[in-house]
């Protein structure tokens, strides 16, 4: 089942995050980093390329070994380690106790039923900002609207239980956790990444990127507030 991972649909979905990412102009180099929800590791080597040390959380034996499969012959240089953890984002207090200065989590809260609780747990092991990206509903009040998905599919919810948080629900829930809290003036260049947060998106996924700090961000790219309208990657003004 991991194999949907290396589809032409998800290695594209994953080039656009990732080129977004690194466009915003966080120092990503040298930092120690918890993934959760890492799956088949296709995001991981964005930060073993920039010198991190990774540990990684995923649940799915099948996920597991594929990630395996894919860094056993990875070179990652003289200083970096790669720990992979098989574990439940929610048994995570009990095997990962340190913290990280990057919390990355991309892809994930919309697959759990405790949204609020997953929060937490990341900022738990947070010492300097958690990078989020996950599907959303459209709407200006806070509302976590549970769905329920197919356990079964590797790319799905672990145990089954899911939601579409609004973006004001992540972002409250966030300025709880974190002294400060951000999105992005930009999205992904992609068709899931709406720019017009005003008009509903009619079918398909809608996703978008927050970031929560223990220090205030610098960046020109970074927004304190929730825009109605972002732009795309690459914007210049």
């Amino acid at each position: 089942m991991s194999e949907s991972f290396r589809a032409p649909y998800y290695m594209r979905h994953n080039a656009r995050r990732l080129e977004h990412l690194a466009s915003l102009g966080f120092d990503l180099f040298g930092k120690s980093v918890l993934e959760v929800g890492a799956g088949v590791g296709d995001l991981t080597s964005f930060f073993i390329d920039r010198g991190c040390t990774v540990t990684a959380i995923e649940p799915r034996p099948e996920n597991v070994q594929a990630f395996q499969e894919t860094f056993r012959d990875y070179y990652y240089g003289p200083s970096v380690t790669v720990r992979l953890i098989t574990c439940d984002v929610e048994a995570m207090p009990l095997l990962v106790r340190e913290e990280f200065d990057i919390v990355f989590c991309y892809g994930l809260l919309y697959h759990t039923s405790d949204p609020g609780r997953v929060l937490t747990l990341l900022a738990e092991r947070c010492s300097g900002f958690l990078l989020l990206e996950t599907c959303v509903s459209f709407g200006d009040g806070e509302a976590v609207n549970p769905v329920e998905e197919d356990a079964v599919q590797s790319t799905q919810s672990f145990h089954g239980g899911a939601c579409r948080p609004s973006r004001p629900w992540i972002f409250n829930r966030l300025r709880e956790l974190f002294p400060f809290v951000y999105v992005p003036l930009t999205q992904p260049t992609h068709e899931e990444f709406p720019l017009d947060w005003t008009t509903r998106a009619s079918g398909g996924l809608t996703r978008a990127v927050f970031i929560g700090s223990r220090r205030p961000l610098d960046q020109p790219l970074l927004l304190d507030h929730l825009p109605d309208r972002q732009l795309p990657a690459g914007w210049s003004g």
